[in-house]
């Protein structure tokens, strides 16, 4: 199924939410060092409740090494920088939908490492900076998902 990575997270209760969501769909949660904050925090186990145990998590110790132990799949990565819109893209199963941290989205050094046609936005109202990471990340999954007909889920 699909992989969520998130390039250096800052905010615990954002991470415990993406975890619950991998519990419910089947995703793979990459995690990027350095994270901002403990995994045993207690604010990531309060959004996370008792879903954390349930998810993959698979961490890694930085964006060189995400790269490498994932080198076959295809990576997209959202930013706001992004040409096309997240639903400009036929998702393929086992594809890596890409996160950066909340308070200044990936860096540059990332995006470049990625083709334009894998760089993907949101559309959100021209005076707005972001959304927040954990709703991002629930709508792509979501349509991910749905362009694989939900498949695993009931």
């Amino acid at each position: 199924m699909f992989e969520i990575a998130l390039y250096e997270p800052e905010i615990p209760p954002n991470t415990g939410n993406i975890m619950r969501l991998c519990a419910n769909t089947s995703c793979r949660l990459h995690l990027i060092h350095p994270l901002g904050f403990d995994l045993d925090e207690k604010k990531l186990r309060r959004a996370g409740m008792d879903y954390r145990d349930l998810a993959t998590v698979q961490e890694h110790a930085n964006y060189a090494e995400f790269l490498t132990a994932n080198e076959n799949k295809s990576i997209y990565a959202l930013t706001t920088k992004g040409s096309k819109t997240y639903t400009d893209v036929a998702f393929e199963p086992d594809s890596i939908l890409l996160f950066g941290p909340e308070t200044r989205g990936l860096p540059d050094n990332v995006l470049d490492s990625l083709s334009a046609n894998n760089k993907l936005r949101l559309p959100m109202h021209p005076d707005s900076r972001s959304l927040n990471l954990s709703n991002t990340v629930a709508i792509v999954t979501y349509e991910a998902l749905r362009q694989n007909g939900f498949a695993g889920l009931v």
